[in-house]
């Protein structure tokens, strides 16, 4: 069977059993604090596993992307160097939502593995939890009773609680699990060691394919566990594996996944896999990263210097920096493999085929931009090699005269991005090592800067009373209200509370647009409302401090002022997204937006960056559209296709359900969960402020609207006036401008002039007047002149004199002090070093200084000590 047959084959057996087969959720998560990928198959199920989203069907099944590399769950050292752990991979799963459980589980999994598949039963052996006493858990021996009727007792193996009891989180759902493995191993090697001894010991041919979750307790922040009131089944099993055991092969890279994307990095870098073990291990690389980085971009997520962009970025360098050590690329070629990836998984995920041109410019421009910094990054560190010491010494960079510091490595790792392998290549070049020890000392502090920056204490959540929470602030800016429940919350030593209410017209941080603040109001007193969160679709209110009866009925209030500014921004983002696509081309697609009360950013797919005369066209077709003041029209609970067949265009790397809400201004329709204003014609006017590039292929406006824009002319219009009255008010500012350049470039020029000649009368004087000291023409400069202008006069004596010449100047301008030393070659060659000159003397100026053998200077803080500082200087003649 091919992949795509194995796929098909698990979704079509779970929908024969009456599941629901639902969509790959996108595999970049935007509105979860707590994830920055899907790392799980259950992750888009979680708000029905919390109790947060209502069960619509009790059964789903789905083939699942999933990204582990950061946390509880990170993969990312092992992949290349086995055959079987990767970053991105795809999780084929089933569920039940208080619907079956154990029996059907197991039952199922063995049918389809066995019946459908036709794997050896022979070669199957599953796990089940043994228990732990300390926390009162026994046996699940409900489980291995099923698994009897399948398997005999000896290859029911019991697991501990580390590989058999399955915890979401901290807290949160939880339970035992049974895992099945299987030995692909020769039969000749099967009948020298029994597999039974190999289960979850890391073998690379006896591995793990599918895991059934029991969720059946609750862990709470105490630790202790509670029963679930619904039981839930959540099953994983991954699909590359699965495929390297039905189509008998004894590596996930050798399946028909992973063979063309191997064969086009062959082909693109000129190289043969299964030759060369570092080769191998660098296309094996380079295979799974490529997919990693290709989803992540159809997702909406592009590499960046922050949270989810960081580690996109670090994993597409990671892949160059393997290309670049191990098959000597030292240009871009991983944009090249597009078309390769596309054809494996195209057919599955057309949004690869949708989005190529896209995925490919972005990695190119970051292949491109990484390659400098490799450059960059080795020339430092061989501008160090010369400067370690052969015999000791106290040059920071070394420990001996063959160890780098370890301090130095991490800086060119973490200023430079430069990978610490790659800098113990180099220095393994040159006969060295480096301070590994240091330099994981410095990882260390940093990590505990960034954990200590970004711990969060989450207490459990208190019940005041049983209910839902419903939002209601699509029509409503107030409600009357019931606390459900609270929590405490500790973050940067500050301590604050999260709040559900039953009702609430606070809209939470979502979809772009930032969450509401307001008020929460009862008879004995005001709490503040300082932020609204999204956590799990549920509304959390973040409050200073709780009332003091929790038990009362409140008046909810938001911000209205605020939320009216928003809305004016979010409807706004609608406007500009149709007119970019009017003046630009369809193309354009959003990739992401921010919507605050003060601003809007938008995102969009474009590949170069946008004329001034295509910025006015695309305001003034937004301003046209808040002139005719089209009417809000929103339309709640809409099918998914309906809302397509409107118009709204469904965006590559979103979450949607089955019913959407529909906003349309006019001809803009969007799929928006947001608030906007009743009518365009609220806006006011929209004005663009910047557009940017922020990654290859996407572009970036930054835009105000209504009383943004009123303050914006106020500031114009005030500049404007300020600026006319220094050219007495005339009516022809730019022409006034232009004329004041220009005859500010003339004076210039004649104060260089006289500069100039200035420097070549002092040359000759200097000359005339030069002292022998030793053998050596001095010459000894003590003056009010800018360093340039000593750097000038030094290399025009020098032109003159070309023998024995030392050049000394000790120069204060505008309060600071400096030192110039130049000397000819012959001088250099007899073992003079301006360099060691310049930075003794700067030792009385307060200072320090640098430059080449010849030609160096120095620059301090005292001037008094700058006569000091030039007799220092000429002790090297003396």
């Amino acid at each position: 069977m091919t992949s795509q047959e194995i796929r098909q084959s698990f979704l079509d057996f779970f929908a024969s059993k009456d599941h629901k087969i639902v969509p790959s959720a996108p595999m970049v998560i935007k509105d979860d604090p707590t994830l920055m990928f899907t790392n799980a198959g259950m992750n888009q199920f979680k708000n029905i596993i919390l109790g947060n989203d209502p069960i619509k069907y009790p059964r789903f099944a789905d083939s699942q992307k999933c990204l582990r590399v950061s946390g509880k769950h990170n993969d990312l050292e092992e992949v290349g160097h086995d055959t079987y752990h990767h970053t991105m991979f795809e999780m084929l799963g089933n569920w039940s939502f208080g619907d079956y459980f154990k029996k059907e589980a197991i039952e199922w999994a063995w049918e389809y593995l066995t019946e459908v598949l036709k794997l050896d039963k022979d070669r199957l052996y599953v796990t089940v939890f043994e228990g732990y006493a300390p926390e009162g858990l026994n046996r699940d021996d409900e489980a291995a009773a099923i698994w009897e009727q399948f398997l005999p007792k000896n290859r029911i193996i019991d697991g501990n609680k580390k590989d058999n009891f399955w915890e979401m989180g901290d807290t949160g759902p939880c339970g035992p699990c049974s895992e099945i493995h299987i030995d692909i191993r020769p039969d000749s090697e099967r009948e020298m060691v029994d597999g039974l001894t190999l289960v979850n010991q890391s073998h690379p041919q006896v591995i793990e394919i599918w895991n059934n979750v029991f969720m059946q307790y609750n862990r709470k922040a105490d630790g202790s566990l509670e029963e679930l009131p619904a039981k839930v089944i959540d099953t994983g099993m991954g699909f590359e594996r699965l495929c390297m055991a039905v189509q008998g092969v004894t590596s996930n890279y050798d399946t028909d996944i992973f063979t063309p994307i191997i064969a086009q990095i062959g082909r693109v870098c000129g190289a043969t896999y299964g030759k060369n073990e570092k080769t191998d291990i660098a296309m094996r690389v380079i295979a799974d990263h490529i997919r990693t980085i290709a989803f992540s971009i159809t997702d909406g997520q592009l590499p960046s210097n922050a949270k989810a962009g960081y580690v996109i970025r670090r994993i597409l360098r990671r892949a160059v920096r393997y290309g670049y050590t191990f098959l000597f690329q030292r240009s871009a070629f991983m944009y090249k493999l597009i078309n390769g990836l596309g054809e494996v998984m195209g057919k599955a995920y057309p949004e690869l085929i949708a989005q190529k041109l896209l995925i490919e410019k972005v990695i190119k421009e970051e292949e491109e931009s990484f390659l400098r910094t490799l450059e960059t990054g080795i020339k430092l560190l061989e501008k160090h090699l010369p400067s370690i010491p052969s015999k000791g010494g106290d040059d920071s960079l070394a420990l001996s005269n063959s160890v780098l510091s370890g301090k130095v490595a991490f800086t060119l790792y973490d200023t430079f991005g430069f990978p610490l392998d790659l800098t113990e290549l180099i220095l393994r070049e040159n006969n060295m090592t480096v301070d590994n020890e240091e330099f994981n000392v410095e990882m260390q502090k940093q990590k505990e800067r960034a954990r200590n920056a970004a711990t969060v204490v989450t207490g459990d959540w208190v019940t005041v009373r049983d209910g839902d929470s419903v939002f209601v602030g699509y029509d409503f800016t107030k409600a009357d209200t019931e606390i459900l429940r609270y929590r405490k919350v500790k973050q940067k030593n500050q301590e604050f509370f999260q709040i559900v209410l039953s009702n609430t017209p606070f809209y939470a941080e979502m979809g772009g647009q930032v969450g509401d603040s307001g008020t929460l109001k009862s008879e004995y007193g005001v709490i503040e409302i300082i932020d609204t969160k999204n956590e799990n679709n549920l509304a959390v209110h973040i409050a200073n401090k709780l009332p003091e009866d929790l038990t009362e009925t409140f008046t909810a209030t938001i911000d209205i002022e605020k939320r009216k500014s928003t809305e004016c921004n979010h409807s706004a983002t609608h406007l500009l997204h149709e007119a970019l696509r009017e003046v630009l081309g369809t193309h354009v697609e959003q990739k992401g937006s921010f919507v605050s009360p003060e601003a809007l950013r938008f995102d969009f797919s474009h590949f170069q960056k946008l004329t001034k005369e295509e910025i006015r066209a695309v305001e003034a077709i937004a301003n046209r559209k808040i002139r005719e003041n089209y009417p809000l029209v929103e339309k709640r609970e809409t099918p998914i296709a309906e809302a397509q067949a409107m118009g709204a265009t469904a965006l590559f790397g979103e979450k949607y359900g089955e019913t959407v809400r529909v906003i349309r201004f006019g001809s803009s329709v969007e799929l928006c969960g947001g608030t906007h204003v009743n009518a365009t014609g609220n806006i006011g006017m929209v004005r663009i402020v910047a557009e940017t590039s922020i990654a290859a292929g996407i572009r970036r406006l930054e835009a105000i609207t209504a009383e943004g824009v009123e303050k914006l002319l106020d500031e114009q219009q005030d500049f404007i006036a300020d600026a006319r009255d220094f050219f007495n008010n005339t009516p022809d500012l730019l022409s006034a401008i232009q004329k004041s350049i220009e005859e500010n470039s003339e004076l210039k020029k004649r104060v260089e002039d006289f500069m100039h000649d200035k420097i070549m009368n002092l040359r000759d004087i200097l000359i005339e007047e030069a002292k022998i000291i030793n053998g050596i023409k001095v010459i000894r400069v003590e003056a009010e002149l800018p360093v340039d202008a000593v750097k000038t006069l030094a290399f025009q004596v020098r032109n003159i004199l070309k023998d024995n010449l030392f050049f000394v100047a000790g120069c204060v301008f505008d309060g600071k002090p400096s030192i110039t030393i130049l000397l000819s070659d012959d001088l250099v060659a007899k073992g003079f070093n301006a360099v060691a000159i310049a930075r003794e003397a700067a030792k009385e100026i307060q200072g320090g200084g640098g430059g080449q053998p010849f030609f160096a200077t120095a620059g301090g803080k005292n001037t008094d000590g700058i006569k000091r500082a030039v007799e220092k200087a000429l002790e090297a003649v003396k």
